[in-house]
């Protein structure tokens, strides 16, 4: 026996749909199809903003969709989508036999194509566990047929069109014309424009197909023919039409996110959910503590700093364009800026690429920060009145362990300089000094000035944790920082402002915790001024060549044993910020990197944008009272006299009592002695 031909067979298909359908929507209303003529809220996503209330930083949700009313769009929106996907859905009660018929004579022609209503599409897309579309068979069509008409008899064409708008999959798992509205231009659904609006009407035919971003000539031409169809039924004039056809298709850069913050959304996700907040579950919004241009500076000077560091000389890994599928090998870094007022934070970057890697380094890496530590070495050692002049030999060491080792610190360059004053090896960031100053003061005390600045990860007592031995989390250490910038506060990170329900309720708001004093003002002035040093004429002169002058700048570098992390944490009047960059699986980065000339940079790339056409908010002029100061003779930190050099003349500043000349001087001269342990 012949076979018929496959346009025959679908016309037969097709005939027999259309005899049973009527019958078998007598049957639905008696209940034997269940629930799938019901309209149903589908899954919904909870918008992350940055702290403006309205950059849209990243959503949360098992999908990306935010259902709106039909009423608050334009007119045109539901018009473009009646006028490609049903041109008689006003006139049909869920199944358009006019369209049906067509579609017979098409298919006799050998050009099957399919006739499904608006109305169809929905009950399909909306119970895809009743009406599974992609079952050719003629029982589906029926039950689908039979499931529209009942949802017709239930619902108005309003409320079937908003349901639909609301439910399509527009791409890049974008599902309702909010998010594909959001993504795909930048804007809200009620914004659209008409030539928008039509190619959005586009894509329920094929989103891969006629998707804007990647294929915008395709989208063109088949938006054209949507507003075309507008015009041909009446929907818009034939001169709008042509107005909206003559615009270029325009989508918005970074999927419509100013300051796309994937690591910063699914840490603002683990705190809600932990704070009792179902965020997963859809429907909320959420303000977060991200300004969205330093976000977005953060993240370009990043990836940029690392594809500078790639190509450095002598660079032998994988590079992040050319590596494994799948590994993780290549050069990864992290960025966190915070407010050093409030602790809200500004940026963060956890990582090079979120989809290759979610792993927040920010938060969750434990890394050693090297020089970057030293900071509070010092700050402790002023505590114990040791003056910033008081001169320490950066000499070699031999200290004895208690596991019956020697301990032998050395310098970068491998040498050591000899007598230095405080300030100067800070500056010089020297090793043997750093260990010297942990030792004069203990250990102990160290660490317990680290975790009154928020750094509660473990530190060994050893004379290697003075100079970063001890890994930490980035995040704890640039908020440590903050007590230097506040003068002696400091902040806990924050990163959520609040949270709202679907209709505006707060309902969390997590309290903004006040500065926290933790060190005597004095000693964070003088700690600060060391190391705008640092930055001026010491190991991070980087920074100052890229941050214009009139912004206040002070900031250590840091770089481990064997050149594997390399830091650069610093501070402005405005912003406290790190830069990390190493292995995930620690090795070496490339010979000779240092935090000054691998970190520094991305760090003042992201500080010179952040201020730029902008002021800082202070100068850090303001002397705390109880300080005193001195002109001294930079090669051996005694006072000045006629015969110093102008260059070589700088005001220190000292504890009261601790200056040159004081009573409590002479108590310091034995500082002078030299080097623990020398052999």
């Amino acid at each position: 026996m012949r076979r018929r031909p496959q346009s025959m067979r679908v016309a037969l298909a097709a005939i027999s749909v259309m005899i049973a359908a009527p019958q078998v929507a007598g049957a639905q209303s008696g209940g034997t199809t269940g629930e799938a003529w019901q309209i149903v809220q589908p899954a919904q996503a909870s918008l992350v903003f940055a702290r403006d209330g309205t950059s849209l930083i990243g959503e949360i949700g098992r999908e990306m969709r935010t259902s709106v009313a039909l009423r608050s769009l334009p007119k045109y929106v539901g018009q473009a989508f009646v006028s490609v996907e049903d041109q008689r859905f006003y006139q049909h009660d869920g199944v358009d036999v006019v369209g049906v018929a067509a579609a017979l004579k098409d298919a006799l022609r050998g050009h099957a194509r399919g006739a499904s209503t608006i109305t169809q599409q929905l009950v399909g897309n909306m119970h895809p566990d009743l009406i599974n579309r992609s079952d050719r068979s003629i029982a589906r069509k029926l039950r689908e047929q039979s499931a529209a008409r009942e949802m017709e008899r239930h619902y108005t064409k309003e409320q079937i069109l908003e349901a639909y708008l609301n439910d399509i999959d527009f791409g890049h798992a974008w599902y309702g014309i909010e998010a594909a509205s959001r993504h795909y231009f930048g804007t809200e659904a009620s914004r659209l424009t008409l030539a928008q609006a039509a190619t959005l009407a586009a894509l329920p035919k094929g989103p891969a197909i006629y998707d804007p971003i990647k294929h915008p000539d395709r989208s063109r031409e088949r938006r054209n023919l949507v507003l075309s169809l507008m015009a041909d039924q009446g929907y818009i004039t034939h001169e709008d039409a042509d107005r909206a056809a003559q615009e270029p298709v325009v989508t918005a850069p970074d999927a419509g996110m100013p300051a796309a913050a994937p690591y910063v959304v699914d840490l603002v996700r683990q705190e809600a959910e932990a704070a009792g907040v179902p965020v997963m579950n859809g429907g909320y919004r959420i303000v977060t503590t991200i300004d969205p241009d330093l976000e977005r500076d953060a993240t370009i000077a990043l990836d940029s700093g690392l594809t500078r560091v790639e190509a450095r000389p002598g660079y032998v890994h994988p590079t992040f364009a050319h590596h494994a599928k799948g590994s993780t090998d290549y050069l990864e870094g992290m960025v966190v800026a915070i407010d050093p007022q409030t602790g809200d934070v500004l940026a963060m970057v956890g990582g090079r690429d979120y989809a290759a890697s979610p792993f927040n380094r920010a938060v969750n890496a434990m890394r050693q920060p090297g020089s970057a530590f030293k900071p509070i070495v010092y700050a402790s050692a002023l505590r114990d009145s040791i003056p910033p002049n008081a001169l320490i030999d950066d000499s070699a060491l031999a200290i004895p362990m208690p596991n019956g080792t020697v301990y032998r610190p050395g310098n970068a360059d491998g040498r050591f300089l000899g007598p230095l004053t405080m300030r100067e090896a800070l500056v010089r960031s020297r090793n043997p000094v750093a260990v010297q100053l942990g030792l004069q003061v203990g250990m102990d005390t160290v660490i317990a000035l680290a975790k009154r600045l928020g750094i509660d990860t473990p530190i060994a007592a050893y004379p290697s944790s003075a100079i970063g031995a001890s890994a930490v989390r980035p995040v704890d250490l640039v908020a440590a920082y903050s007590v230097f910038d506040n003068l002696g506060a400091v902040v806990e990170p924050r990163y959520v402002v609040r949270v709202d329900d679907r209709a505006g309720h707060q309902v969390w708001a997590p309290p903004a915790q006040a500065p926290r004093f933790a060190l005597d003002p004095r000693i964070a002035f003088i700690v600060r001024d060391m190391m705008r040093d640092v930055v001026t004429r010491g190991t991070a002169t980087t920074v100052r060549k890229l941050v214009p002058d009139a912004i206040p700048v002070a900031g250590k570098t840091g770089t481990t044993n064997d050149n594997t992390d390399v830091w650069f944490v610093g501070m402005t009047p405005d912003v406290v910020a790190g830069v990390w960059l190493g292995f995930d699986t620690p090795q070496s980065i490339v010979p000779g990197a240092a935090g000054g000339t691998l970190a520094a940079p991305i760090w003042g790339d992201m500080i010179a944008k952040y201020y730029e056409g902008n002021q800082p908010a202070g100068t850090w002029d303001d002397i705390p009272a109880g300080i005193a100061t001195a002109e001294l003779d930079r090669s051996g930190g005694e006072p000045a006299t006629d015969s110093t050099p102008p260059d070589q003349r700088y005001t220190e500043y000292f504890m009261d009592g601790t200056q040159p000349g004081a009573p409590a001087q002479a108590a310091w001269a034995l500082w002078s002695w030299g080097p623990i342990g020398l052999q």
